[in-house]
């Protein structure tokens, strides 16, 4: 079989949302880009995409937020939860200093297509479907490419850069033989959906009962929601049988309680094994892993898409020029390290901590768990539902593409 051979300046692995962003702004530099996606499309159910107001000001600085919100979407202007007996607005964001006041709620694969897209209008971009990388090419202890499984037949990628996008099971940070510090989840997710009617809540819900979670996103014509399990409990839930999982949505979400029947068998579930993990290097010479590859998130927040997001922004800013000019070196790959390591460190910080000190608890236990402090005091002032807004809204340390910068 004939081996086929490509030279580009940065190869992209894996067309998620770090991948699909940082193409586009690498691309849109000058940079010539190939991304490799193992998939034949992006249509892959129950992903993140919650586009967060931090990533839609990134498309509004790139002139792309008009052309986006024409794509089939949602708005969440407020976060609303019930916990326990107690039900109230935790996060308002229609006060926020951005153009977006709103979380855009929006299928993955529509935001990914919308990405690639925009990306093809540069020349220098290109994109490869059901093209896998199976291992890194390495040189005199360097990462000079990757060796790719295409349908045409096996491809040698040959570049300064490869950019490992691939997700938190990625083959790039494996095979770069990069250490992964586990920081602990106590629990897993099991998504499922249920049908939706013109006088349901437009926005998303979130309720914690008597030893369960259930969360509801809005996605049009149906709900896709999650049921909050502990960690590897999966065979125990399923002895428990159907009527315990039905049994909570009529509890923790009543207008869902007709629909519960939709629910015939586990097959009506995937599995989100929840991960929350950190490389403790990114980087190695000729190859940088960000997003989900270097830092895997709880689903708390739905900040994962939107951290991957700056991620992007942050190499795309710091490696344009000396992956343009030929001059890449490991200095500039620990720079983008260094300027997304803290704030990953303080989201997984309080991911870990409202993992411990509320979700345990809550699944642990059989009596309607107590509202934490800081709920009670926002339902009491809901002024200061501003806050968690700003928190989740913008995130630690937003990035702006140079685009805003000049």
């Amino acid at each position: 079989m004939t081996t086929y051979r490509r030279r580009v300046s940065c190869c992209i692995i894996g067309g998620g949302p770090a991948g699909m962003m940082a193409g586009l702004l690498l691309a849109r530099a000058g940079v010539g880009v190939l991304v490799l996606e193992k998939h034949a499309d992006f249509l892959r159910d129950f992903r993140g995409d919650t586009v967060h107001p931090s990533t839609l000001e990134i498309l509004d600085e790139l002139g792309l937020y008009d052309r986006f919100l024409q794509r089939p979407h949602t708005k969440a202007y407020r976060l609303r939860g019930r916990f326990g007996n107690l039900e109230t607005t935790f996060a308002d964001f229609r006060y926020l200093p951005t153009r977006a006041k709103f979380i855009a709620l929006m299928p993955q694969w529509d935001f990914l297509d919308f990405l690639a897209t925009e990306a093809r209008r540069y020349p220098n971009f290109a994109m490869m479907m059901q093209s896998e990388a199976v291992s890194l090419r390495t040189a005199d202890s360097k990462v000079i490419g990757a060796d790719v499984s295409t349908l045409e037949g096996p491809l040698e990628v040959t570049c300064d850069l490869v950019l490992g996008c691939d997700g938190r099971h990625s083959t790039v940070r494996r095979n770069a033989g990069l250490q992964v510090q586990d920081l602990g989840a106590p629990m897993d997710v099991l998504w499922f959906r249920l049908s939706r009617k013109p006088t349901d809540p437009d926005e998303p819900v979130g309720s914690f009962g008597a030893g369960h979670i259930v969360v509801g996103i809005n996605r049009g014509d149906y709900w896709q929601c999650g049921f909050v399990i502990a960690k590897n409990t999966l065979e125990t839930v399923k002895a428990q049988g159907l009527d315990t999982i039905r049994g909570a949505i009529t509890q923790l979400a009543p207008f869902l309680a007709d629909r519960a029947h939709e629910i015939v068998s586990f097959d009506d579930f995937r599995q989100l094994t929840v991960a929350v993990d950190r490389l403790i290097t990114w980087h190695k010479p000729g190859v940088l892993c960000i997003g989900d590859a270097a830092h895997a998130m709880s689903p708390i927040g739905g900040v994962g898409i939107n951290l991957a997001i700056q991620d992007a922004v942050a190499a795309g800013n710091l490696l344009a020029r000396p992956l343009r000019e030929g001059q890449l070196t490991d200095i500039d790959l620990a720079r983008v390290q260094r300027r997304r390591l803290w704030p990953t460190r303080i989201v997984q910080g309080m991911q870990v901590q409202i993992q411990k000190r509320v979700i345990s608890g809550v699944l642990g236990s059989t009596k309607q768990p107590d509202p934490p402090w800081a709920l009670r005091l926002i339902a009491r002032y809901p002024v200061l539902a501003r806050i968690p807004a700003r928190l989740l809204g913008l995130g630690v340390r937003r990035e702006r593409t140079m685009a805003e910068q000049r």
